[in-house]
């Protein structure tokens, strides 16, 4: 079987690195599979979910908070600004900056703030979805 190598780079330190039989993510235009010998692209990122299929059938989650998807021949490159693995979102966090971030959409001040309580809403609730898509793997 045909592997790919993947790394996800925040701006902080690298992520993940290894081969891989498929590369899930959610680019601007919907979600993309990255397999072996996959056409070259650039894509930027939504925030949300990145799941790494590894050569022994495992699946690795990560959270990024946007960012850009480079395919090459033989690698993808994810870079983000912030890129953590699933395991390690504090969920706790999460939800207090969700339900921050919609109090403040409630009290709707200026366009400036609407804006940035809007980007840390969509943010929270990638982190949210992609602790969800982790405990719902590791059910099965």
């Amino acid at each position: 079987m045909s592997t790919i190598r993947c790394d996800i780079v925040s701006a902080e330190e690298e992520i993940f690195h290894g081969q891989a039989q498929m590369v899930i993510a959610t680019g601007e235009m919907g979600e993309l599979g990255i397999a072996p010998r996959h056409a070259p692209l650039i894509t930027r990122l939504k925030p949300g979910q990145v799941r790494v299929q590894l050569e022994n059938g495992e699946e690795q989650f990560f959270y990024v908070s946007g960012g850009i998807l480079e395919v090459q021949p033989q690698v993808v490159t994810v870079l983000a600004d912030t890129a953590i693995r699933a395991r390690d979102l504090d969920e706790a966090a999460a939800r207090t900056a969700k339900d921050e971030a919609e109090r403040a959409l409630a009290n709707r001040t200026d366009a400036l703030e609407v804006a940035q309580a809007q980007a840390q809403l969509a943010q929270a609730m990638a982190q949210l979805q992609a602790l969800e898509r982790l405990r719902r793997s590791l059910k099965h």
